[in-house]
């Protein structure tokens, strides 16, 4: 509603448990995930195999069922933004544009719906990335990136990433918007409430305070209780 379909990435089935997911439907790569947790997931490249494979298929039933009937928030970083979510498992389609290698992604920090930080991952680790200020131009680490850094201007995909950003952000204190590059394509991938569970490391003490002053933690109404934690 606030962006458009057209950004969304495509769901091919949803559902309330593994044994209700309908392998014949699904095309040869395809991603199963938990939606009320972090990283519980499972890639399948070659479905003709998996399915051929009763072992692999006991392994992700098992995985995957115990995920349904975990809270990821009571013990991965406390993160509360995944409480009271109803447990489903998605299927989505593998979207890669090269082979063993993850799409580009692009990550918007916001600060009461203002892009203020813009982190450009062009795959794999070792393909580097890119930091923006709000003023989309090229800046140093804010963060302990290992990451090579990549000295590309900012071209459109990120300033629409950032547009969009700011679109999906006003209501919050301070939320990261995640999109990924497909086909040369944006696509939106989720809201990130604690990046890197809150631990992530800051270059230096300039870096934090700088972080700091843009975060507006005074609370005006009720909404605001919920969008603080």
């Amino acid at each position: 509603e606030k962006i458009g379909e057209e950004y969304l990435k495509p769901v091919l089935q949803i559902c309330d448990s593994f044994d209700e997911i309908d392998f014949e439907k699904l095309p040869n790569q395809f991603v199963m995930k938990c939606n009320h947790g972090s990283k519980w997931q499972y890639i399948i490249k070659d479905k003709e195999d998996y399915v051929k494979t009763p072992a692999f298929i006991e392994i992700t039933r098992r995985n995957m069922t115990g995920w349904l009937e975990q809270e990821f928030w009571t013990w991965e970083g406390f993160e509360m933004q995944y409480k009271g979510i109803e447990p489903k498992i998605l299927i989505e389609p593998l979207l890669r544009d090269r082979e063993n290698a993850a799409c580009e992604e692009i990550f918007v920090f916001c600060f009461s719906g203002k892009g203020k930080l813009a982190i450009r991952l062009y795959g794999n680790k070792e393909d580097g990335i890119s930091l923006y200020d709000e003023e989309l131009n090229l800046t140093t680490d804010i963060f302990n990136f290992s990451e090579p850094k990549i000295k590309k201007e900012a071209d459109e995909k990120v300033r629409l990433a950032v547009s969009l950003a700011e679109k999906l952000s006003k209501e919050f204190k301070f939320v990261r918007v995640d999109f990924m590059v497909y086909q040369n394509k944006l696509y939106f991938e989720e809201l990130t409430f604690t990046p890197y569970s809150g631990f992530k490391n800051f270059t230096d003490m300039e870096s934090e305070l700088r972080l700091g002053k843009w975060l507006n933690l005074e609370i005006s109404d009720s909404r605001d209780c919920h969008s603080t934690i």
